[in-house]
Formats: C-alpha cells, sequence, structure tokens
C-alpha cells in the first residue's frame, strides 16, 4: 500500500472527525478529567472513535496508539502503527480559541513517514510524506512549505497553556537573538515553524507524549528544520514509554539550538 494512499486515507479520516468535532464545539463544552488530570471531550472520544474505524476499516494490518483508547501492546510487533491525537489541545478546544488540532501519523519500524496535522475550525491542514516534502493546504490551495534560514532576530512560539519558568529562563538568557514572542496552541506551533512564520519553539518538560509529537515531527523535518531532544537526538515512535521524557526543541537551522 502506497503512502500516498495511506495519506487519502488519513484525510478523509481527519474530514470526518472535523464534522463530530465542531458540533461538540458548537456546543456548551463539559468536560472530565483522566487520571494523568489532563481533560477530555465527548470531542476528543468521538474523534478518535471515527479516526480509528475509517483507519482501521481500510488497513486491517495496521495497529494503534491513540490518546483516547486503551494501549494495545500487539503494536509493539507490529510493522505498521498508526499514532493518532484525536483533539491535541483539548484545553485550547474548552477555550474556544480555535487553536487545536487532529494529529495523524503513520510509523513504519519506529519512524514516522507520514503526517497530518488538521485544524478542524479554521478548516486548513499540514502534512508531510517522508522524502516527498511538507505542505499547507489552504482554501483549497496546495503549497509546499519550507523553514526560513534565520539565525538572528528570532521568533519564539510558546504554548498557550503549558508554557513553564525554564522555558521562560532560556528564552530571556537568548534575549539577544529571540527578539520575538508569540502563543500558539498545540501542533500548531511546529507547523508555524516549518512555514517559515518563526524559527524556534521549546518544551522543557515531560507533558508531551508520542501522540502530540509524531505527526509535527516529519512536517517539521520534512520542511528541513529540526525536531530534537534537547541532546540534539530526534525522537523514534512505537516505544513501550509513550511519554516524551526530555521534552523538545523546534527548530529552523541547527545553529538555533539555544539552551
Amino acid at each position: 500500500m502506497s503512502l500516498q494512499k495511506k495519506f487519502t486515507i488519513a484525510l478523509q479520516a481527519a474530514q470526518l472527525a472535523q464534522q463530530a468535532i465542531l458540533k461538540v464545539y458548537a456546543q456548551p463544552i463539559q468536560s472530565d478529567l483522566k487520571s494523568d488530570l489532563s481533560p477530555v471531550t465527548e470531542a476528543d472520544r468521538l474523534a478518535d472513535t471515527i479516526i480509528q474505524k475509517t483507519l482501521s476499516e481500510a488497513f486491517p494490518e495496521d495497529a494503534f496508539l491513540t490518546e483516547e483508547s486503551t494501549d494495545n501492546p500487539i503494536r509493539l510487533t507490529t510493522e505498521g502503527v498508526w499514532i493518532v491525537d484525536p483533539v491535541d489541545g483539548t484545553k485550547d478546544f474548552i477555550q474556544k480559541n480555535g487553536e487545536f488540532t487532529t494529529n495523524i501519523a503513520y510509523v513504519i519500524n519506529h519512524e514516522v513517514v507520514l503526517g497530518l496535522v488538521f485544524i478542524p475550525v479554521w478548516n486548513e491542514y499540514y502534512y508531510a510524506i517522508k522524502g516527498e516534502g511538507a505542505f499547507h493546504v489552504k482554501e483549497g490551495r496546495t503549497k509546499r512549505i519550507n523553514v526560513n534560514d534565520k539565525t538572528s532576530d528570532l521568533t519564539v512560539l510558546v504554548s498557550r497553556n503549558h508554557f513553564n519558568e525554564q522555558e521562560k529562563a532560556v528564552i530571556q538568557k537568548h534575549a539577544q537573538k529571540i527578539t520575538h514572542q508569540t502563543s500558539f496552541g498545540s501542533s500548531i506551533k511546529a507547523c508555524k515553524i516549518a512555514e517559515g512564520l518563526a524559527e524556534i519553539s521549546y518544551r522543557l518538560s515531560n507533558g508531551t507524549k508520542e501522540w502530540d509529537t509524531a505527526a509535527s515531527q516529519i512536517i517539521v523535518e520534512e520542511a528541513g528544520g529540526l525536531f530534537v531532544k534537547p541532546d540534539g537526538s530526534r525522537y523514534r515512535y512505537n516505544r513501550p514509554q509513550v511519554i516524551n521524557l526530555e521534552g523538545y526543541i523546534i527548530v529552523n537551522r541547527k545553529e538555533n539550538i539555544l539552551l
């Protein structure tokens, strides 16, 4: 099965999930707390079911790792695995700021080979297929995207809901190079860097898991950027331990890995 076919079905799954997500979004939103104290809504659960159903019907041989489903260890011995966050940025969803995404990635032997970040409220998406580049699709127009080459007068993108003191300190430490700061929710930060609209973003905590980063990592990398741990190494996926323990840095160029 070609990766292009995989992408086509993944996009269909995201668009079907979009309909359910926006129906919930249009109503007063109720949320529950999961065991890790992160919020979950009916939109998360509905979208997760829709995406898994769509993908499993098309690709029954593949396994899943998703935020809203019980982890099935069979994925660890399966070559192809879908890694899904049906609503990345649930806090943004609850706040109704529009800055949440649906993340779908496909991993073969621990390497992400396809990534889709879909923004339901904006009705646009970013995607990448390994070796084929990264793209932004908006209002029916597809544009190939690339990071920029800036190494000074940098713009850092920070989380609306998870910006911590360590990240603030690093940004202040490099204030001569990092001269602008903007906030975005969810995986939109990575996509903006891939698009050349900013240069750096930090997540210096263990607050994310594989489904938060898999899709956006390949989009950044196929756009020419780096999505790395603070030590400069890359994350591999479909691990027994799904938490991104070391955090990460997203940059347009290696010279901008500032700690």
